[in-house]
């Protein structure tokens, strides 16, 4: 590799690559690398220093049972964890498949017609709800007005909300809504049901009087609960959000959990985050595709309808798959044991003298107990049983799935009460709440119902996809690494996985260690003075510094500076999340060799000097290239005022080499499912952390469940204070894995890897930027625009022609319109990279046969790939190539072969008709 890149030894190669301006002078100094038994028995060390108890606290947050078919081969199997976002859906047809009966779920649960495929968690839907309800309210009077939320919303939520109208600018009012709408004008309300009490109420006037006065109307839903309420859109709510959390997917010490978003006809297109959609490929075949990706940040940037990126797919799927195994009788039986339940411990309670703050619940109920809260709260524990102190007189208990008739009599033995007598004629749903219509209907929910049907679905549906398990998937900018089978292991302990996030801290000093080491590692990792993983992916952490930068400017008095400069390259989430943090984008150019444009950069800083907040850049740049200037860039923005943010992107090209907290930067967020291996898992979960220097440490994200006062830190970003706890022994046990040594030779092996594939393929696809020596950084782009034109032949088709190569596609068309950008990483070994070599340049010979009139465009393989098996097999091939060429175009595919399970999909017809619930079983038959 290094003979054909031209260098003797891969230091050298790195000396010209990186600047030597911003090199790192010392090693990182992380301790040495431990093997993977010592990590995994450090990790034991760690899981035991956690208490599990019974879980009891609620507020939105419940245990369930995973089932164990489920968990082995969706949770614990890297055919799903290492797939990627289905951007490319010829070959994710599985994942897609998952995701659209999680759509459907929600949709039938929520009485909605259209459902996206997951947000983050629940605080942050409820976010997005909002801020979906000030860009869709047509009415003039109430566009303008201001968002009332319940009082009975999770406190997390309402700070979430509070957070963010704050940085946006308008008003948000907590008011109890049971007793009416406030004066004024509103542009929409936000309710929940059941409520974080446990009350359940009849929703329909209050949502009828809002809409009379304009309003549009979020309800957050229980999904269990909907199985025996009235849903959000029978009530008449435009929009539902709300967590599939309890839908078989563990505590996590507070996520990843899938959020959802549901609503009305209309409002698809203001959507956040993925809708899946149904469109048919080139053989006329139903297939399934991401729809409308025209709204995503990416394209949009600025006028974005949200910043989210990652979502919760893995966890998504896996409450699907809860939902496929149980279908609507099974859930309906769940919810109504535990409704059951809640109303055995509540009789008992009443009949013990207890007052109950509501008598209609479904799983939770509220108890007043005058100045005993912690005494009951204390005797609770004392039985492993934990309950949720509301405050010195009242005293939450929230009954689960998992909930047995020894733990409600416990439970009431700590309020001075019991043992619980099943009553079956107890404190009874009002009729008026009471669900009547059928849900989940679809012959997927009621076909799969042991656990050989559904291990056999599971199997299926991934045997159709293509994921980092079967072959190398080489995206630029999103880094599809090894995801180490070790690193792995410790997400599903009980110990890890089933605590509570607002468990006691007396009970979570494991959990607390790691997360502080963790960040620790990273402070050194980036020369930050501080991190804080609570964001719980890459978009939120942009978020977070951005509103870091905000809070900073205005503790200084500074409240005009507002603009954000962002370089044309970047990321579409950096113009989308400096629009949610109040911050106006000013676009500066780049040169044509990819640099940022430095008579633009002064020109745009002169004309801003005064409101300048920060500038946004990726390093190395967007465009895979050290550029030499970055300090440059840093100290004219510092001059006029400003602040650097340093997007993280691309970090692993710099773990080990440069620090961007010593290089200029004063914050940056971090991915944690790029650089540092958490796995991608079709789209989520992803973790963001956010690193900063020591002046912008109190304005770090807060805890949701306290105020920023209380708590001197900024804006909450994510429900609870670890975000996606759940997934950071990964990248715990990865940094132990490598210590410092080992992170910084990945760093250069990614380097050569690059490089590498640069100089093979230069010859026949250029690459486009390049840095000092020639060299690219860790990812190259490829220019097919002069092959395009000469011959037709589009980016797209080379990404749809790698599917018959068992390849998932490069980075097609960002950041520049008709090129590919590839990153190999420093996980693929140089066979598989050589596989891939072999596969563009048989590609590029397959073009030079379209440019001598071999065949059209039209007619080349090139066009009519992804080729299945049924094509193939057909008895009237009638192309102008042979069948070998179109399926075993090299030799090793004879040996091991993937087929797509359909052929190119019409994009523009999944658009035009849009379909986001499952469709009838019949059309696939047919």
């Amino acid at each position: 590799m290094l003979k054909t890149v031209g260098y003797d030894t891969v230091d050298s190669l790195v000396d010209t690559a990186v600047p030597n301006d911003i090199r790192q002078e010392s090693a990182l100094s992380l301790g040495k690398a431990l093997s993977e038994v010592e990590v995994l028995a450090e990790l034991r060390r760690l899981a035991a220093k956690n208490k599990t108890a019974v879980q009891m606290i609620g507020q939105g947050y419940y245990d369930t049972v995973t089932p164990p078919v489920i968990r082995r081969n969706i949770l614990e199997a890297p055919a799903w964890y290492t797939a990627y976002t289905p951007y490319q859906p010829e070959i994710s047809q599985g994942r897609l498949e998952a995701l659209l009966n999680f759509q459907t779920m929600v949709e039938d649960l929520t009485g909605l017609p259209i459902a996206n495929a997951s947000l983050l968690d629940e605080a942050t839907a409820v976010a997005e709800a909002v801020l979906l309800m000030r860009r869709a309210n047509k009415n003039k009077a109430a566009a303008a007005g201001k968002t009332v939320v319940d009082a009975d919303v999770l406190p997390q939520t309402i700070a979430i909300v509070q957070g963010r109208a704050e940085a946006l600018g308008f008003e948000v009012e907590v008011a109890d809504l049971s007793q009416g709408l406030p004066d004024g004008d509103i542009n929409g309300i936000v309710l929940q049901q059941p409520g974080v009490s446990g009350r359940v109420w009849d929703q329909t006037a209050v949502i009828a009087a809002a809409k009379e006065r304009g309003a549009l109307v979020t309800v957050a839903a229980d999904l269990l609960a909907l199985t025996l309420i009235t849903p959000p859109g029978e009530q008449g709510a435009d929009i539902a959000v709300g967590t599939a959390q309890r839908f078989g997917v563990p505590l996590f010490f507070g996520g990843p959990h899938a959020a959802y978003m549901a609503v009305h006809k209309g409002l698809e297109r203001q959507l956040p985050g993925r809708i899946v959609g149904v469109s048919k490929d080139n053989a006329g075949v139903p297939a399934y595709r991401l729809a409308l990706q025209t709204r995503e940040q990416h394209i949009r940037r600025e006028k974005a309808t949200s910043n989210i990126c990652t979502a919760q797919a893995l966890l998504a799927i896996t409450a699907s798959m809860y939902a496929v195994y149980h279908g609507p009788d099974g859930l309906k039986a769940i919810a109504e044991t535990v409704h059951a339940n809640a109303r055995s411990l509540a009789a008992t309670l009443q009949a013990a003298g207890r007052e109950l703050v509501s008598e209609s619940f479904f799983d939770t109920i509220t108890v007043k107990v005058p100045g005993k809260a912690g005494q009951v709260i204390s005797a609770a524990e004392a039985r492993g049983i934990n309950l949720r102190r509301i405050d010195a007189d009242t005293v939450g208990v929230s009954v689960d799935e998992t909930t047995t008739p020894e733990v409600l009599s416990a439970v009431a033995v700590a309020f001075g009460a019991g043992p619980v007598v099943p009553d079956a004629s107890a404190l009874e749903l009002p009729a008026a709440v009471v669900r009547s219509s059928d849900y989940l209907q679809h012959p997927v929910f009621n076909t799969h119902r042991s656990e050989t049907q559904l291990l056999r679905y599971i199997r299926k549906l991934s045997d159709r996809d293509l994921a980092l398990d079967r072959t190398m998937i080489p995206l630029g900018s999103c880094t599809m690494k090894l995801n180490a089978t070790a690193e792995m292991e410790a997400i599903s302990w009980p110990e890890f996985a089933s605590i509570h996030p607002f468990a006691p801290e007396s009970q979570t000093a494991g959990w607390r260690e790691l997360i502080e080491g963790l960040e620790a590692d990273l402070s050194t990792i980036t020369g930050y003075d501080q991190v804080s993983i609570q964001p719980n992916a890459g978009s939120q952490g942009e978020l977070a510094g951005l509103l870091a930068i905000r809070g900073y400017h205005h503790s200084r008095g500074d409240e005009q500076r507002n603009v954000c400069l962002i370089p044309a390259s970047a990321h579409g989430t950096n113009a989308a999340s400096a629009v949610l943090a109040g911050m106006k984008v000013v676009v500066v150019a780049t040169t044509p060799d990819g640099l940022i444009d430095h008579d633009d950069l002064q020109a745009k800083i002169d004309a801003n000097k005064d409101v300048l907040s920060c500038i946004m850049i990726t390093y190395p740049s967007t465009h895979g290239v050290y550029d030499g200037d970055v300090r440059e860039v840093c100290d004219a923005v510092h001059a006029a005022g400003g602040q650097v943010y340093v997007d993280g992107a691309n970090l692993n090209a710099l773990v080990g080499l440069a620090q961007p907290g010593k290089f200029g930067g004063d914050v940056s967020h971090l991915n944690l499912h790029k650089t540092f291996c958490i796995p991608h898992g079709g789209g989520g979960p992803g973790v963001g952390p956010v690193a900063a220097k020591a002046h912008l440490a109190p304005f770090m994200p807060g805890d949701a469940t306290k105020s920023a006062h209380e708590e001197g830190h900024g804006v909450a970003i994510s429900a609870s204070r670890y975000g996606s706890a759940g997934v950071l022994p990964i990248s715990w046990a990865y940094v132990k894995l490598m210590g410092g040594e080992g992170l910084t030779e990945a760093t250069k092996s990614a380097l050569l890897a690059a490089n590498y594939v640069a100089a093979r393929l230069n010859e026949y696809f250029p690459v486009l930027y390049t840095g000092e020596g020639g060299l690219v950084a860790h990812e190259c782009i490829l220019d097919l625009r002069e092959l395009t034109a000469r011959t037709g032949v589009t980016a797209e088709d080379v990404a749809k022609r790698l599917i018959d190569f068992g390849f998932h596609a490069p980075t097609l068309a960002f950041p520049v319109a008709g090129t590919l950008m590839v990153e190999p990483t420093e996980s693929e070994d140089l066979g598989e990279i050589d596989r891939f070599i072999e596969a563009m340049i048989t590609i590029r010979a397959e073009i030079e046969q379209v440019a001598n009139g071999d065949f059209t465009v039209e007619d080349s393989p090139l066009r009519n790939a992804p080729h299945t098996a049924a094509a193939v097999v057909a008895t009237d091939w009638k192309r102008e190539y042979p069948r070998e060429q179109a399926v075993f175009p090299v030799k090793s595919l004879k040996q091991d072969k993937y087929f797509p399970p359909v052929g190119r999909i019409d994009g523009a017809a999944g658009d035009r008709n849009l379909v986001c619930a499952c469709p009838p079983i019949e059309e696939f038959e047919n």
